[in-house]
């Protein structure tokens, strides 16, 4: 398991690293400290033209001319269609020669905002809330965020009644800046997904977020209801099950913490994760 280093508004939650169960990512948790920006230091921002920067200086000397190629090849003419393929063959190339993931997200993002079309925008966008979920820098998961809000905004624009979209983007604040302590960020989250189980209270995801930004905001018998009703509705859904033992735990309720992680425990049946679980139970008792 991959341990997340995230800053928390309040107390100190625990927020979970990544494991995949049953094709779900669910994140491990620990006690982690105040938000830097709570102690009046304000973290560096993420700057991806450094960032590439630094990633081109670890390529041998072939692959940085190969790239220097990628990089220069618009010209005269149709230049937008240029663009794009351009971006398009930057993203295969930090994906398949570099395992650059991030990069490629970066490109596959910078292609989809000149195509412009919903099924674009929406892929990248994906893209790239899948991979902040994992973030361990800050300025990084803050600066991802950034970029997957404009991309699901964008892609609201062109079809306003797609419910999947508003809780990709209600998803972006709560997972992004939300998760790193910034409590306005959680309710902007919270305000998008609401909007959607007003519509549609069976949407399972919008609920599961709702659930996971009132663990983060404290708001924990709200949390606990929604995390209630997708555990219900989904019985086998292991992040709702751990957000939900943890909202137990948060809130003091120390049986059904215990009932909840011990659930958990059961359902994954990883020696691993099971360790992970049995330090936070000690801290119960």
């Amino acid at each position: 398991m991959k341990k997340q280093q995230l800053l928390l508004a309040g107390a100190g939650i625990l927020i979970l690293g990544s494991l995949l169960i049953f094709g779900k990512t669910v994140a491990k948790k620990e006690v982690m400290p105040m938000p830097e920006s709570a102690t009046g230091t304000v973290p560096a921002k993420f700057n991806v033209n450094n960032y590439i920067g630094l990633a081109k200086q670890k390529l041998s000397i072939s692959r940085q001319n190969y790239l220097s190629t990628l990089e220069n090849s618009v010209k005269r003419g149709d230049v937008k269609e240029q663009q794009i393929k351009s971006y398009n063959e930057l993203a295969t190339f930090w994906k398949d020669s570099v395992h650059e993931h991030e990069l490629y997200n970066f490109y596959v993002a910078e292609a989809a905002k000149l195509v412009n079309s919903e099924k674009n925008l929406t892929f990248a966008a994906q893209l790239i809330l899948k991979g902040l979920r994992n973030e361990e820098d800050i300025a990084k998961r803050g600066w991802e965020a950034e970029q997957a809000i404009a991309l699901f905004e964008k892609a609201i624009e062109l079809n306003p009644n797609n419910d999947s979209l508003k809780v990709g983007l209600g998803s972006c604040y709560v997972f992004g800046k939300g998760m790193a302590g910034d409590a306005q960020e959680t309710m902007k989250g919270i305000q998008q997904l609401l909007q959607v189980v007003k519509k549609d209270s069976s949407n399972m995801q919008a609920q599961l977020v709702l659930g996971i930004g009132g663990v983060i905001s404290t708001q924990y018998e709200k949390a606990i209801e929604r995390l209630q009703t997708v555990v219900k509705n989904e019985p086998g859904n292991l992040e709702a099950i751990s957000w939900l033992a943890d909202a137990y735990a948060d809130k003091g309720d120390k049986p059904n913490a215990l009932k909840w992680y011990g659930i958990s425990k059961r359902l994954v049946n990883n020696a691993a994760y099971s360790k992970e679980v049995d330090e936070r139970i000690k801290l119960l008792k």
